[in-house]
């Protein structure tokens, strides 16, 4: 993780997040930062969204990086497509997180114009990677 994914609030980006997807809002995901080259956001470890020994629960993990997929090959379409929807989605679990946020940093490894694949990265607030995660998105006419 680079440390220019960690700072304030994108206020633009965590406000397309939650117009486009309400359950990141529900879930408390921040945005950091929102481009066609890389989409960072974060969650606040919070002990409704765990397992039990306060570990961050792996489907919380896979909605934090399937939305900031979302939002990266959104930010990637081709010219005159409507939107994205999740086709394929793999995603391997490496650390738990047991305090502090889970930041997603995604990035665009094909920007085709019927299938976008985006790669996202989630992290603890070490640094160390907790999960990565290869993602599929149709491209919608």
């Amino acid at each position: 993780m680079d440390t220019d994914t960690i700072g304030s609030p994108d206020v633009e980006g965590t406000a397309l997040f939650h117009r486009t997807m309400p359950f990141t809002e529900r879930l408390g995901v921040e945005v950091l930062r929102h481009s066609r080259e890389r989409v960072v956001a974060r969650i606040a470890h919070d002990e409704t969204l765990c397992t039990l020994g306060g570990v961050l629960h792996g489907g919380v993990l896979m909605s934090l990086a399937d939305a900031t997929a979302a939002v990266c090959a959104y930010l990637n379409l081709p010219e005159g497509a409507q939107g994205t929807t999740t086709i394929e989605s793999r995603t391997s679990f490496l650390r738990t997180v047991r305090e502090g946020h889970a930041t997603a940093s995604a990035r665009p490894l094909h920007a085709g114009g019927r299938v976008i694949v985006v790669e996202t990265e989630i992290h603890d607030d070490t640094g160390r990677l907790a999960a990565k995660v290869t993602q599929s998105q149709a491209v919608l006419a």
